[in-house]
């Protein structure tokens, strides 16, 4: 982790990184603003428009965390200029997806429809249906990187993808492990069978 930790961070001209005697690092940029407190231990340096972290010593504890914190601080940077967005898609026939309001609702084999309300900082979209897969395509996007990512989660598990038919939510690009279903009998085992 200490070669990512001692990457360069570079902060882009419309973005502000500020932080406090505690180590609670606030970056402002044009799509927002994010706070995360990171360990006091790190010592934190803004120079010529790159942000660096450096460690106090070279203890395994201080190098793993020398990485993870430079790596949060990253994506808080890329977060506020560009943003996250995580694709999913939903395969299956009659499963589909719709907005209402802010919210998504989702129809997959369930007897009720199901309803996702969006975290503050988060939207979601329904992309339409892809004309070769037939699958309805949703974004879920935002500046946090962790919140995108578990809003995402949270909308597969509503439907994990199933082994045989691949019907389900899935992330967009993921391969799912296919089984081969139940083999129907032979000729001969039902001949056999009208026989007896």
């Amino acid at each position: 982790m200490s070669r990512i930790g001692r990457a360069p961070i570079p902060v882009p001209p419309k973005v502000q990184v500020s932080w406090s005697d505690g180590n609670l690092v606030t970056v402002k940029g044009p799509k927002g603003e994010l706070s995360y407190q990171i360990d006091p231990v790190l010592s934190l340096k803004l120079e010529d428009g790159t942000l660096s972290v450096s460690r106090p010593s070279d203890s395994k504890e201080h190098k793993a965390k020398h990485g993870l914190y430079r790596t949060l601080v990253n994506n808080m940077v890329v977060g506020v200029t560009n943003g996250y967005t995580k694709q999913l898609e939903i395969h299956g026939v009659g499963y589909r997806a719709a907005k209402v309001g802010e919210n998504l609702v989702i129809q997959v084999g369930y007897s009720h429809p199901v309803e996702v309300q969006p975290p503050q900082g988060i939207s979601l979209t329904v992309d339409g249906v892809d004309p070769a897969t037939k699958a309805t395509k949703v974004s879920v996007s935002g500046i946090d990187k962790q919140l995108v990512g578990e809003v995402a989660a949270n909308i597969r598990r509503i439907r994990k993808p199933e082994p045989y038919k691949g019907k389900g939510i899935r992330y967009t690009g993921e391969a799912i492990r296919r089984k081969a279903g139940k083999a129907g009998k032979s000729r001969r085992q039902k001949e056999i069978g009208t026989q007896s």
